[in-house]
């Protein structure tokens, strides 16, 4: 019965090939819109994962605090108020933190033969690697005992490496830093670009001990204190909890009273980022809504092509009646055809949507990612507009009167 149904459907779409096409349209701009615009918004999801990933997994910031003379706030870091004994005391006792890193960043001139480049310099502690979840692409990194013995070792990351080294092995060579020579022990893997711009592999990491000695200098006040401290979160904790325990761990610790405000910052970074992700989903669904408006429009349009196909063949289908079709067979077949209209301009819809998501990739070089959710998604929901505006039409033609439809001129 659906079989026979089928094949009417297709021969009455071909009597009009330009007005079946023109009818397909809707449904097809429409699918294709739904497909692209969702692969755009899972794009932007999928570069928002990667910067958490590259950032570290449930990762919290401790900063300096602002210095205030004479009524003037000096700002974020204008005052040393954090050391590396702060981030010993997190580690030991905040039970919900895995491992808690020092560290002090700085700009330098860093000379390679005939080759330099301005880049930034950081000392740190053995534990920043698994702090900042940074692994080692090639040779060590940076031990527990180069910070005791403040070694003159570094690891350069994949920018710096390329503008010194170009292609060449950088591991055993010597640079200098401030005319202080290094030996590269390790290349850093790639972490690519951060949420707000920054490359953060254009970098060189040293002895947190050394950086201070010899390149950074250590500050007057206060010989232990460094510029931040990354600290990781046991995986599954709760990190707003963290962030109260380490807050109220860090204002004991630098006799804060109740009435006076912290002279540190925290950062929750990975929370920051989460909530981008969240604004990108919204984007998805946004576009994805804008989108499902072509699918509607077409959705109408079958329903208004079909109505126009019942009124022309209303002789076609009393004559059929008289013969004894039933109402439920007109329904069906009706029906059937606007089903088919949908579905076919769904699978043309379906191979734009791929090609639109392709060009705006290399075209605008905007990342788009294409989810197999939204093409079965976008599929579905052109056969249920077949079902939905088909319905109507395909009704009103199964309660035509026969004797009155094969009266019709």
């Amino acid at each position: 019965m659906l079989l026979q149904a089928l094949r009417i459907a297709l021969r009455s779409l071909k009597v009009n090939k330009l007005r079946t096409a023109l009818t397909m349209l809707g449904i097809m701009i429409g699918v294709a819109a739904v497909i692209a615009m969702v692969s755009v918004g899972a794009g932007a999801q999928a570069r928002v994962a990667e910067q958490i990933q590259s950032l570290g997994s449930n990762l919290i910031i401790v900063l300096s605090g602002s210095s205030n003379a004479a009524g003037v706030r000096l700002g974020q870091g204008s005052q040393t108020t954090i050391t590396e004994d702060d981030a010993s005391a997190i580690a030991r006792e905040v039970p919900l933190v895995q491992v808690a890193a020092p560290s002090s960043r700085g700009n330098a001139q860093v000379v390679y033969g005939n080759l330099n480049w301005s880049t930034g310099i950081q000392g740190v502690t053995a534990d920043y690697f698994e702090a900042r979840d940074w692994p080692v692409e090639v040779g060590r990194p940076v031990l527990q005992e180069d910070v005791d013995g403040a070694t003159k070792v570094a690891l350069l990351g994949q920018t710096t490496a390329l503008n010194l080294f170009g292609d060449a092995d950088p591991i055993g060579q010597i640079i200098r830093i401030k005319k202080v020579p290094f030996t590269v022990v390790g290349l850093l893997s790639r972490k690519g670009q951060s949420s707000w711009g920054q490359d953060q592999d254009d970098v060189i990491l040293i002895p947190l001990s050394t950086a201070k000695k010899k390149v950074l200098g250590v500050s007057q006040a206060n010989a232990r204190s460094v510029g931040s401290i990354s600290i990781k979160i046991r995986p599954d904790e709760d990190m707003a909890e963290a962030e109260t325990q380490i807050r109220a761990l860090l204002r004991q610790r630098h006799r804060l009273q109740p009435y006076q405000d912290d002279d540190f910052w925290l950062r929750n970074l990975s929370e920051v980022l989460q909530t981008q992700e969240e604004s990108s989903k919204v984007m998805t669904y946004l576009l994805a809504a804008i989108a499902s408006v072509s699918l509607l429009v077409g959705g109408i349009g079958i329903m208004n092509i079909m109505l126009v196909s019942v009124t022309e063949r209303t002789r076609e289908i009393g004559l059929r009646m008289a013969v004894g079709a039933r109402s439920r067979d007109i329904l069906t077949q009706f029906l059937v055809e606007a089903v088919t209209l949908s579905l076919i301009g769904g699978v043309i819809g379906i191979a734009l949507g791929i090609g639109g998501s392709n060009a705006i990739s290399a075209l605008a070089e905007w990342r788009t990612v294409l989810a197999p959710s939204a093409i079965v998604l976008a599929f579905g929901f052109a056969a249920a507009i077949g079902i939905f505006f088909g319905f109507y039409p395909a009704r009103k033609a199964s309660r035509l009167d026969p004797i009155e439809a094969l009266r019709y001129e």
